[in-house]
């Protein structure tokens, strides 16, 4: 007893931080305990993370890219210190305790971390509960439908936004970041609960690897931030950045912030939004649609402009050249991810924003 009250005391620190991972797992699984649980941890998150965002947005680049590269360092430097003790001290077996139950609790700080701040929201209310808009079976008829409106609604917008000499969306990005602000001002109106002060989001430095990863832009529950891709095509940076800032408005579902991201672009007042929100949507129609009536879909994107298709194109041989392990490791690991959260569809669950687009247009 006397030795176990000894050791406690000489690894102190490391044990009472171990004692706070329990607890913040402990608050997680609270959280995860039922929807009114939920609904009470992830709303007092999110006034916390809207809270220090308020600090994080002064700056002007992604401070979270920084903090994953200070962890990542940090991991690093305490394995090579942890080595360098082992060879040096006598006592290796105390030295290996500490050191790699610290580790272990570095890295669970982070995770519980994420898990409270985000992982409670996929066990919440989204978007359908709180708006009675959900997702129904699609029949191929609806589905033609609704995919031939949205291709309408390209060929009226695609002459609306700034083009290349190719015929490619050639909008600047200042442009559209400094337009984000007003993008949900006017689905606000129907849905009261989007209505929020949005603030421009980030642009992401290390963009060109997270294209590898399959990532157009991701929230930060950490900062509170949205981040985006701005290497990938900007035919669509509109729209994934209104994807982004239906996270920041608590929605954890992808397909939830999909369909948002298409609903709130098409509703705004800005064209270039309305164009690549349509865009967005018509790409998740016309691939459904693609998988259960070929020619339908070849007649459709026969009436497409030019310009349209030049869009289409660019972004698939862009996306392209990611098709390689980094991206299939990525997509694994997300898929992952998602399920732990209880999605069970993982990342086909993506194809659901099919039936939110036909159960609302």
């Amino acid at each position: 007893m006397v030795k176990a009250k000894t050791f406690f005391k000489r690894h102190l620190l490391v044990h009472i931080w171990a004692l706070a991972v329990l607890a913040l797992f402990g608050l997680y699984w609270y959280g995860i305990s039922s929807p009114a649980a939920a609904n009470a941890v992830s709303g007092v998150t999110q006034i916390v993370k809207d809270g220090y965002a308020n600090f994080w947005y002064l700056f002007p680049f992604s401070v979270v890219e920084w903090f994953y590269v200070g962890f990542i360092v940090a991991a690093a430097v305490w394995i090579a210190v942890l080595f360098h003790r082992l060879r040096t001290r006598p006592e290796k077996g105390h030295t290996a305790y500490g050191g790699l139950l610290g580790l272990a609790c570095l890295c669970l700080t982070a995770y519980g971390l994420y898990c409270l701040l985000w992982g409670v929201n996929y066990y919440a209310d989204g978007f359908q509960e709180k708006s009675g808009v959900y997702a129904q079976p699609v029949t191929v008829e609806a589905l033609d439908r609704v995919t031939t409106d949205f291709a309408a609604r390209l060929s009226d917008l695609a002459d609306q936004v700034e083009r290349d000499e190719d015929g490619v969306f050639a909008v600047p990005q200042d442009d559209i970041f400094a337009a984000s602000p007003g993008i949900y001002e006017n689905i606000s109106q129907e849905f009261p609960f989007l209505a929020r002060r949005d603030r421009v989001p980030k642009r992401m430095l290390f963009s060109r690897l997270f294209s590898a990863m399959n990532f157009t832009g991701f929230y930060s529950p950490y900062t509170g931030e949205s981040n985006l891709n701005i290497d990938s095509p900007d035919c669509l940076l509109p729209a994934n950045i209104a994807h982004e800032l239906a996270h920041q408005r608590g929605i954890a579902s992808e397909q939830e912030c999909n369909f948002l991201a298409v609903a709130a672009s098409l509703s705004c007042d800005d064209p270039v939004y309305q164009y690549s929100g349509c865009l967005m949507g018509y790409i998740y129609l016309g691939n459904a649609l693609y998988g259960v009536d070929r020619e339908r879909w070849t007649e459709i994107r026969q009436s497409l402009p030019d310009t349209v298709i030049a869009d289409l194109r660019y972004h698939s041989d862009y996306w392209a050249q990611f098709e390689g392990l980094t991206a299939k490791v990525s997509k694994s690991i997300y898929d992952t991810t998602l399920r732990s959260y209880g999605q069970t569809a993982g990342i086909q669950s993506y194809g659901t924003v099919v039936d939110l687009l036909v159960a609302y247009y």
